[in-house]
């Protein structure tokens, strides 16, 4: 009995607004491959994660997409680098607050926030701000990376070679940002491309950083 056309298509269609990481490129670790690399699907509502829940602001872009923190969250205890290859943790910026962003050069909405987010730490220049955007490409696309964020000053760079921040962080997909205060505990995130530059934006991260 041959299927029915109209049922099949219907089944290997994919549901629409599900953020989903698809495991795709190849990464030696150890001396063992495994599938690693992370892409996201597109959605039009952020879920809500652990630990957060949905902003009651405006519903405006950014505020429709703003999560805020309901309990302690901690920075998790994993290691990145620095442009000059330092390993290093988020908890090393403890007394800042910190807005850190997961992003890749093979994620348009990423490449498409990130002259916001170039403006957002120029215009926190000498206060206790720091905008972490932390590439997720993998080690060959590091140099492309790292050419991308020396366009977009005073930003610097900062690489997960293990590719494993998203999945440490409970991310939906990429772009994600998650602010953390001076205390090291998350604030607040926003899943998808936003305006950083924006005013919605900015009275956020003024309220983390008046809070002490």
């Amino acid at each position: 009995m041959s299927e029915d056309p109209q049922t099949a298509e219907a089944v290997a269609k994919p549901k629409r607004g599900i953020l989903n990481w698809a495991l795709w490129g190849t990464v030696v670790l150890g001396g063992a491959g495994f599938l690693y690399i992370m892409v996201q699907s597109s959605t039009k509502t952020a879920p809500t994660g652990p630990g957060v829940t949905a902003s009651a602001a405006p519903s405006a872009s950014f505020a429709k997409k703003l999560q805020l923190a309901t309990g302690p969250i901690p920075a998790p205890d994993y290691t990145f680098y620095n442009s000059a290859g330092k390993a290093m943790k988020i908890a090393d910026l403890k007394g800042k607050v910190v807005v850190m962003n997961i992003w890749a050069t093979w994620c348009a909405p990423c490449v498409a926030e990130m002259p916001t987010l170039a403006r957002l730490q120029a215009a926190y220049a000498g206060k206790d701000v720091e905008v972490v955007a932390i590439s997720i490409d993998s080690e060959t696309s590091a140099t492309k990376a790292r050419l991308f964020i020396a366009g977009h000053d005073p930003l610097k760079f900062y690489h997960d070679r293990e590719m494993k921040l998203p999945f440490k962080i409970k991310a939906p997909g990429a772009p994600t940002t998650v602010i953390y205060g001076r205390d090291g505990l998350e604030k607040a995130r926003v899943a998808g491309e936003a305006d950083w530059s924006g005013p919605e934006a900015r009275a956020l991260i003024d309220k983390v950083l008046a809070a002490g």
